[in-house]
Protein backbone atom coordinates (compact mmCIF):
# COMPACT_ATOMS: atom_id res chain seq x y z
CA UNK A 1 0.00 0.00 0.00
CA UNK A 2 1.39 3.12 -1.07
CA UNK A 3 1.61 6.40 1.34
CA UNK A 4 -0.52 9.47 1.32
CA UNK A 5 0.70 11.84 -0.60
CA UNK A 6 1.67 14.80 2.69
CA UNK A 7 3.11 17.79 0.87
CA UNK A 8 -0.13 19.81 1.71
CA UNK A 9 1.96 22.24 3.96
CA UNK A 10 5.85 22.45 3.74
CA UNK A 11 6.20 22.52 7.32
CA UNK A 12 4.97 18.28 7.79
CA UNK A 13 7.35 16.18 6.65
CA UNK A 14 6.69 13.37 3.75
CA UNK A 15 5.89 9.87 5.04
CA UNK A 16 9.15 7.88 4.77
CA UNK A 17 7.39 4.30 5.80
CA UNK A 18 4.72 2.54 5.61
CA UNK A 19 3.44 -0.99 7.36
CA UNK A 20 0.30 -2.77 7.65
CA UNK A 21 0.19 -5.48 10.82
CA UNK A 22 -2.79 -8.41 10.11
CA UNK A 23 -6.02 -7.30 12.56
CA UNK A 24 -4.52 -3.99 13.53
CA UNK A 25 -4.06 -1.70 10.32
CA UNK A 26 -1.61 0.79 8.38
CA UNK A 27 0.71 2.59 10.46
CA UNK A 28 2.73 5.18 8.80
CA UNK A 29 6.33 7.14 9.69
CA UNK A 30 7.59 10.47 9.15
CA UNK A 31 10.46 12.62 10.52
CA UNK A 32 9.68 14.53 14.07
CA UNK A 33 9.62 18.53 13.42
CA UNK A 34 9.21 21.13 15.55
CA UNK A 35 5.43 21.29 14.88
CA UNK A 36 5.13 18.00 16.82
CA UNK A 37 7.24 19.45 20.39
CA UNK A 38 3.55 20.55 21.74
CA UNK A 39 1.83 17.15 21.42
CA UNK A 40 4.82 15.68 22.82
CA UNK A 41 4.90 17.46 25.73
CA UNK A 42 1.34 16.24 26.71
CA UNK A 43 2.72 12.83 25.84
CA UNK A 44 5.71 12.53 27.51
CA UNK A 45 4.33 13.95 31.10
CA UNK A 46 1.21 12.13 30.98
CA UNK A 47 1.99 9.64 34.06
CA UNK A 48 1.68 6.55 31.79
CA UNK A 49 4.95 7.91 30.49
CA UNK A 50 6.62 7.48 34.42
CA UNK A 51 9.48 5.35 32.34
CA UNK A 52 10.31 8.18 29.85
CA UNK A 53 11.73 10.23 32.45
CA UNK A 54 10.22 13.52 31.35
CA UNK A 55 7.19 13.81 33.68
CA UNK A 56 8.42 17.00 35.17
CA UNK A 57 9.43 18.48 31.84
CA UNK A 58 8.35 21.59 31.03
CA UNK A 59 7.17 22.78 27.19
CA UNK A 60 10.36 24.40 26.41
CA UNK A 61 12.63 21.47 28.05
CA UNK A 62 10.57 18.83 25.72
CA UNK A 63 11.08 21.56 22.38
CA UNK A 64 14.86 21.54 23.71
CA UNK A 65 15.31 18.10 23.58
CA UNK A 66 13.99 17.09 20.57
CA UNK A 67 15.10 19.67 18.78
CA UNK A 68 18.38 18.39 19.80
CA UNK A 69 17.46 15.46 18.43
CA UNK A 70 16.22 16.57 14.93
CA UNK A 71 19.75 18.34 14.61
CA UNK A 72 22.19 15.74 15.78
CA UNK A 73 23.99 13.40 13.32
CA UNK A 74 23.71 10.44 15.63
CA UNK A 75 19.91 10.58 16.39
CA UNK A 76 16.46 10.62 14.19
CA UNK A 77 13.26 10.77 15.69
CA UNK A 78 10.03 9.98 14.48
CA UNK A 79 6.36 10.28 14.48
CA UNK A 80 3.68 7.82 13.77
CA UNK A 81 0.30 7.66 12.78
CA UNK A 82 -2.37 4.83 13.03
CA UNK A 83 -5.85 5.47 11.37
CA UNK A 84 -4.69 8.90 10.44
CA UNK A 85 -4.16 9.84 14.05
CA UNK A 86 -0.35 10.34 15.70
CA UNK A 87 0.22 6.94 17.57
CA UNK A 88 3.43 6.80 18.55
CA UNK A 89 7.02 8.24 18.75
CA UNK A 90 10.00 6.62 17.69
CA UNK A 91 13.50 7.68 19.09
CA UNK A 92 16.88 6.15 17.20
CA UNK A 93 20.26 6.43 17.92
CA UNK A 94 23.75 5.18 17.36
CA UNK A 95 24.71 3.33 20.79
CA UNK A 96 28.09 4.34 19.61
CA UNK A 97 27.49 8.07 20.56
CA UNK A 98 24.87 7.28 23.76
CA UNK A 99 26.20 6.11 26.98
CA UNK A 100 24.47 2.61 26.35
CA UNK A 101 27.97 2.47 24.57
CA UNK A 102 30.16 1.83 27.30
CA UNK A 103 28.01 -0.85 28.44
CA UNK A 104 28.48 -3.53 25.39
CA UNK A 105 30.84 -3.80 22.71
CA UNK A 106 29.04 -1.76 19.98
CA UNK A 107 29.20 -3.60 16.21
CA UNK A 108 28.92 -1.98 13.16
CA UNK A 109 25.28 -1.88 11.96
CA UNK A 110 23.84 -2.15 15.73
CA UNK A 111 21.01 0.84 16.21
CA UNK A 112 19.31 1.84 18.87
CA UNK A 113 15.66 2.56 19.86
CA UNK A 114 13.07 4.03 22.58
CA UNK A 115 8.98 4.36 21.54
CA UNK A 116 6.03 5.77 23.78
CA UNK A 117 2.78 5.10 22.31
CA UNK A 118 0.17 7.84 22.28
CA UNK A 119 -2.71 7.67 25.17
CA UNK A 120 -5.72 6.01 23.20
CA UNK A 121 -8.26 8.14 21.92
CA UNK A 122 -10.60 5.33 21.56
CA UNK A 123 -11.48 1.97 22.27
CA UNK A 124 -8.48 0.03 23.05
CA UNK A 125 -7.07 -2.28 19.79
CA UNK A 126 -6.25 -5.65 20.84
CA UNK A 127 -1.86 -6.39 20.24
CA UNK A 128 -1.35 -2.34 18.93
CA UNK A 129 2.03 -2.40 21.45
CA UNK A 130 2.95 -5.50 19.85
CA UNK A 131 2.05 -4.47 16.40
CA UNK A 132 3.71 -0.87 17.07
CA UNK A 133 6.85 -2.74 17.93
CA UNK A 134 6.51 -4.97 14.41
CA UNK A 135 5.98 -1.80 12.82
CA UNK A 136 9.03 -0.32 13.94
CA UNK A 137 11.33 -2.95 13.65
CA UNK A 138 10.05 -3.66 9.70
CA UNK A 139 10.86 -0.04 9.66
CA UNK A 140 15.05 -0.21 10.97
CA UNK A 141 15.69 -3.52 9.11
CA UNK A 142 14.20 -2.23 5.82
CA UNK A 143 17.27 -0.41 6.30
CA UNK A 144 19.85 -2.87 4.88
CA UNK A 145 22.89 -0.85 6.96
CA UNK A 146 20.86 -1.86 10.09
CA UNK A 147 22.31 -5.34 11.48
CA UNK A 148 20.83 -5.27 14.90
CA UNK A 149 18.22 -3.62 16.98
CA UNK A 150 19.68 -2.82 20.50
CA UNK A 151 17.46 -1.60 23.43
CA UNK A 152 17.50 -0.97 27.28
CA UNK A 153 14.32 -1.10 29.19
CA UNK A 154 13.86 -0.45 32.40
CA UNK A 155 14.59 -3.36 34.36
CA UNK A 156 10.80 -2.62 36.36
CA UNK A 157 8.87 -1.59 32.93
CA UNK A 158 7.40 -4.77 33.38
CA UNK A 159 4.90 -4.74 30.49
CA UNK A 160 7.49 -4.28 27.85
CA UNK A 161 9.60 -7.06 28.26
CA UNK A 162 6.79 -9.83 26.82
CA UNK A 163 6.76 -7.43 24.25
CA UNK A 164 10.20 -7.07 23.25
CA UNK A 165 10.77 -11.16 23.76
CA UNK A 166 7.90 -11.98 21.39
CA UNK A 167 9.50 -9.45 18.50
CA UNK A 168 12.79 -11.45 19.08
CA UNK A 169 14.85 -9.65 21.49
CA UNK A 170 17.40 -11.58 22.99
CA UNK A 171 17.69 -10.25 26.85
CA UNK A 172 21.30 -10.69 27.54
CA UNK A 173 22.17 -9.35 31.04
CA UNK A 174 21.25 -5.92 33.39
CA UNK A 175 23.39 -2.62 33.13
CA UNK A 176 23.24 0.14 35.65
CA UNK A 177 23.05 3.17 33.16
CA UNK A 178 23.35 6.62 35.20
CA UNK A 179 19.53 7.24 35.14
CA UNK A 180 18.18 3.68 35.68
CA UNK A 181 18.97 -0.25 35.79
CA UNK A 182 18.11 -1.59 32.83
CA UNK A 183 18.19 -4.69 30.37
CA UNK A 184 20.32 -5.43 27.67
CA UNK A 185 18.76 -6.82 24.71
CA UNK A 186 19.34 -7.58 21.31
CA UNK A 187 16.92 -8.20 18.12
CA UNK A 188 18.86 -9.11 14.33
CA UNK A 189 17.05 -9.33 11.22
CA UNK A 190 16.88 -12.93 11.36
CA UNK A 191 15.46 -13.28 14.91
CA UNK A 192 12.98 -10.49 14.19
CA UNK A 193 11.90 -12.47 10.83
CA UNK A 194 11.76 -15.71 12.65
CA UNK A 195 9.39 -14.12 15.59
CA UNK A 196 6.84 -12.35 12.69
CA UNK A 197 6.63 -15.70 10.78
CA UNK A 198 5.69 -17.41 13.99
CA UNK A 199 2.87 -14.84 14.49
CA UNK A 200 1.61 -14.60 11.46
CA UNK A 201 0.87 -18.58 11.71
CA UNK A 202 0.24 -18.79 15.25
Amino acid sequence: MSCRDLNETAATPEMVFCHTVSGVGLFELRPLSSADFGLLHQWVTAPRASFWGMQQATPEEVAHCYRQQIESAHCAPYLAFYAGQPAFLLETYDPAHDELGQHYAVQAGDIGMHFLVAPASGPAVHGFTRAVMQTILAFLFSQSRHLRVVVEPDVNNQKIHPINRDAGFCYQHTIELSYKTAWFAICDRASFLQATELETTA
